[in-house]
């Protein structure tokens, strides 16, 4: 182990995360399958070292601050492009059933590519518009935690995430430093969805410039109605806010 992940492991048993051996070794893999294939392809614009340890795998568990993880069962990422924050949380929980939905096919490959190196299951990586996904009885109103990380604002998230939450289950926006004409905004789509905001945290990713985040934490009332989410393309056409 060396002074970056000793740092890392440090850092997250502060929150109560404590990593083994083994699951340090797994980010390690993640970190060089990540820089390896984003010579093929655009993963992330961040490929250093310890800028990827904290900026994609500390700020990915920071979902595990604020919500329990040991209580969840189900979780699907939706948008989740290089498996922010989802394979994280999968490294670090490794009880979690792991659903990953994204409409770039070149990514599920790294994904299901970046499952088999690490020795995980339970993952199911998608391919598909998550407006067509969420259609389907088997991810329609099901899953315990939904995430979705620097996807689009939150009226457009609403509906696409909601929908594959079951009912008293929880959607976590992980959003960057200004949140709060997204939040105003999202009203409208939050009643129509049957979401309710139960609270935004704030936190500062460790040593960083310009590293507020805020996670915003909805829980689902009811069933989405049958009319959400609309066709692909619609919701971020034709956002859901009141005229």
């Amino acid at each position: 182990m060396d002074s970056i992940q000793s740092k890392f492991r440090d850092l997250l048993a502060e929150k109560g995360i404590h990593l083994s051996d083994r699951q340090l070794d797994q980010f390690e893999t993640y970190y060089k399958e990540l820089v390896e294939w984003n010579e093929k392809m655009n993963l992330t614009g961040i490929t250093e070292r310890e800028q990827v340890y904290i900026k994609h795998f500390y700020d990915s568990l920071s979902v595990a601050f604020f919500v329990n993880m040991e209580e969840k069962k189900t979780v699907a990422d939706i948008g989740s492009g290089a498996g922010f924050p989802s394979i994280p949380l999968k490294i670090a929980f490794p009880h979690l059933h792991v659903t990953i939905v994204d409409s770039l096919n070149k990514r599920i490959q790294f994904l299901n590519h970046l499952c088999t190196q690490l020795q995980v299951s339970d993952v199911n990586c998608l391919h598909g518009r998550a407006e067509d996904v969420a259609r389907n009885k088997a991810h329609r109103d099901q899953y315990d935690l939904v995430t979705a990380r620097a996807v689009a604002r939150l009226t457009v998230l609403n509906e696409f995430c909601l929908p594959f939450v079951r009912v008293q289950g929880h959607f976590l926006a992980m959003k960057g430093s200004e949140v709060e004409e997204e939040l105003q905004e999202a009203g409208f789509s939050l009643k129509e969805l049957k979401g309710q905001l139960l609270h935004t945290y704030r936190m500062e990713l460790p040593e960083q410039e310009a590293s507020k985040r805020h996670l915003v934490l909805i829980q689902k009332g009811s069933p989405t109605p049958a009319k959400y989410p609309r066709k692909a393309g619609t919701p971020l056409k034709m956002p859901l806010i009141k005229q």
